[in-house]
């Protein structure tokens, strides 16, 4: 199964395909539980550069990666027929005088090689093959437009590749089919955008087109089950550069990410953890009628990342306002604090002890 994958999906130590990539310090990717067990045999350096790590290493959640791998197989392309050499393959999607058909089945067997020869996706971008994929994303036929969006996500898995696509306008086509494109379509177009916001130089360079938050926003609310999901976690990983945070919040996000906690899209609770750093995040979240008691349900039902952002956003709106603190504690969430303290995870702890802090200090900066 793994071997279907890129090899920057598998994790360095156990080389088995990540469930739960979380970044070192070092900079460098592993799976949560690999790299844990090495963290409890004692280790404190990067098993990879073999460089010092902290007495207590942060482990930070690769929401990009972890979203890319868990959709990789719902844009699997059909492996019904036999597959032409790369070069044979590219030629016919870029020649002018090909079929439509033929450009099809072109783009059906690049999203497949694609998908596990990292070479290849590098070999296609200096091709010049590029404006015609992207061509193919402006297509009105769905099915072109899907494969065209598939091999898209795949050139873009590569660091090296994600700057200049958005140079070649990969991201102005992506937001197009954001806001028309097929439920299918859409999704991948979200996921595109989580892949090349890796990058932090495109986090701004997305940001600033007029119409790529605002598309996002739409697609929280009028998706389905999977868009909705993409489309916080491409908020969420461009929503690190701080100019479009506060682009979220003018086009409306925070009531629809409350909104859709409340439903269950646990995501959310992650993007609302970076709008709430923001004054005006705070604000928006102020006037939202029982933002508190969906903030209490995430302490109380939510995984462990869930917890920790919960935590961590409540205390940022607790230090706020004294409203705020005054109905955290009549929600009872000293109690559910108190029940919390058996948590060995890092952040849950700090995030917990500051919490606690600021409900039994009355530390509101208002």
């Amino acid at each position: 199964m793994s071997t279907q994958f890129p090899d920057d999906f598998k994790c360095p130590i156990s080389l088995e395909i990540m469930s739960d990539p979380v970044i070192l310090s070092s900079g460098h990717t592993f799976d949560r539980v690999s790299i844990q067990r090495w963290l409890d045999s004692g280790h404190r350096t990067c098993p990879i550069t073999k460089l010092p790590l902290p007495e207590h290493p942060c482990l930070i959640p690769n929401h990009a990666l972890r979203s890319l791998i868990s959709n990789y197989t719902l844009v699997s392309p059909s492996k019904s027929q036999p597959c032409s050499q790369p070069q044979t393959l590219v030629s016919a999607l870029t020649s002018p005088s090909s079929p439509i058909g033929t450009k099809l089945d072109s783009l059906t067997h690049l999203a497949g090689l694609t998908k596990r020869d990292s070479s290849l996706r590098r070999k296609l971008t200096e091709s010049g093959a590029v404006p015609a994929v992207l061509k193919f994303v402006d297509s009105e036929d769905p099915v072109l437009q899907e494969k065209a969006l598939s091999l898209l996500l795949n050139l873009s898995l590569d660091d090296d590749n994600k700057v200049g696509l958005v140079a070649e306008g990969a991201v102005n086509r992506v937001v197009k089919i954001l806001r028309i494109g097929s439920p299918d379509c859409r999704a991948i177009a979200a996921t595109i955008i989580t892949s090349l916001a890796v990058v932090e130089v495109n986090k701004a360079t997305i940001g600033a087109y007029t119409d790529a938050i605002p598309a996002l926003v739409r697609l929280l609310i009028a998706g389905k089950g999977r868009e909705k999901k993409e489309a916080a976690t491409a908020l969420y990983a461009i929503c690190s550069f701080t100019d479009n945070r506060r682009r979220a919040i003018d086009c409306g996000a925070v009531p629809i990410l409350i909104n859709l906690l409340d439903l269950g899209l646990e995501r959310a609770i992650e993007v609302l953890g970076l709008l709430v750093k923001c004054k005006e995040g705070r604000e928006e979240m102020m006037k939202v009628n029982g933002c508190i008691k969906v903030l209490v349900k995430v302490l109380k039902n939510g995984s462990s990342r869930g917890v920790q952002y919960g935590l961590f956003t409540l205390n940022c709106l607790c230090n706020y306002s004294e409203i705020f603190c005054f109905e955290a504690r009549k929600q009872g969430v000293l109690g559910i604090c108190m029940g919390l303290v058996e948590e060995e995870n890092e952040k849950i702890k700090r995030y917990l002890s500051n919490l606690v802090q600021t409900l039994s200090g009355n530390h509101a900066i208002g």
